[in-house]
């Protein structure tokens, strides 16, 4: 027979509960003042804020795009050439095509989303495991981007790009860069989709147990592709934010963000809601990452220490997702075994499913 909790347990609980859920934001508050205390004639500035909120739009984006197919375990490996060819493909409809830039905007993502649809087929109806799904589908994405541009980049003529189209990157808002604010509009939608509608809990539910969630009649299959797509709408949405600052067509630009978009999505599924990917824990872990990478670029450090530091940081937001995951199955388990009472797939999924259906 369990003892109920003692008062010096309940506290240690509560410190544990505070430092799992809030513990990466403390963080990066902590890491913002540590930088501008070191740095303080230019770390603590408007233009560097502005700077950081700018370069990591982009980033941001992607992990959240990310973000919906890993709520159903799922992965999708295909968003770095999907912005690669999304970008390009923008550049050649206004500069090639002569289409308008409105048009060009909304057929890129439109056919970006079409693609995140066909690697949720491919991978819910031919049965291949995400990760070599949708590394295939991307590898001929990047055939399909090398063959509009020829290998070469896509300029603009003496004319330029349409000033409304630069406009979508280098245009602010209340004195902060307007993509800040597309990406706090996309962390609302997501927060919204996955925590207050039956969509997301139904993308939940299928993460964790997808047997669990057929047995409840939740078509475990269309959620799949609907999370996908969901993913290509969003890397067409980053994309098109892309060619905006560039403003040429560089076939070979999109694997670079494939790995800041990872860490960002698994080291967000650590905080916030410890276990379960969710994008304000997604949009912290970005913040984290943007303030830990602009802060050693001011120390000085070498060009690799990008990459070491995305590396580092991707191994670790790895062994944390996965003991945030084990640890809140635990919780949710109890003394029972895992995917029995309490735990994914057992009746507090059921009853927390069927609420949902009844609202």
């Amino acid at each position: 027979m369990s003892r109920p909790p003692t008062r010096r347990s309940l506290p240690g609980r509560l410190r544990g509960h505070f430092i799992g859920t809030y513990g990466l934001l403390a963080l990066t508050v902590l890491l913002f003042l540590l930088f501008s205390l070191t740095l303080p004639d230019t770390f603590p500035t408007l233009d560097n804020v502005s700077a950081i909120l700018s370069n990591q739009s982009i980033p941001a984006l992607l992990a959240l795009g990310v973000t919906i197919p890993v709520a159903t375990g799922k992965f999708d490996l295909s968003i770095g050439y999907g912005l690669g060819l999304a970008h390009v493909l923008v550049m050649y409809l206004i500069v090639d095509a002569g289409r308008p830039w409105p048009l060009a905007c909304l057929t890129v993502v439109a056919g970006i989303g079409l693609v995140g649809a066909l690697n949720g087929i491919i991978v819910e109806f031919a049965r291949i495991d995400s990760l070599i799904a949708t590394l295939g589908t991307g590898s001929i994405m990047y055939a399909i981007t090398g063959w509009l541009t020829d290998g070469s980049r896509i300029v603009p003529g003496a004319d330029g790009l349409p000033p409304a189209f630069t406009a979508l990157y280098d245009s602010r808002f209340l004195g902060l860069p307007v993509p800040a604010f597309y990406v706090l509009a996309v962390v609302v939608i997501l927060w919204v989709m996955l925590e207050r509608l039956p969509f997301g809990r139904y993308l939940y539910v299928i993460g964790s147990n997808p047997r669990a969630a057929g047995m409840l009649g939740i078509p475990t299959r269309a959620y799949s592709v609907y999370a996908f797509t969901g993913s290509g709408l969003v890397v067409g949405f980053a994309g098109v934010l892309l060619a905006a600052q560039q403003q040429i067509g560089n076939p070979s630009v999109g694997l670079d963000y494939l790995l800041p978009a990872f860490v960002g999505a698994l080291l967000g599924s650590t905080t916030i809601k410890p276990g379960r990917a969710n994008a304000v824990g997604t949009l912290v872990a970005v913040t984290l990452l943007a303030v830990g990478l602009a802060g050693i670029r001011q120390l000085g450090a070498r060009f690799w220490a990008t990459p070491l530091f995305n590396g580092a940081t991707l191994l670790i937001a790895v062994g944390l997702a996965g003991y945030s995951s084990r640890r809140r199955l635990r919780t949710t388990a109890g003394p029972g075994r895992a995917g029995g009472p309490g735990g994914p797939g057992g009746p507090a999924d059921s009853s927390a499913v069927g609420e949902q259906r009844g609202r």
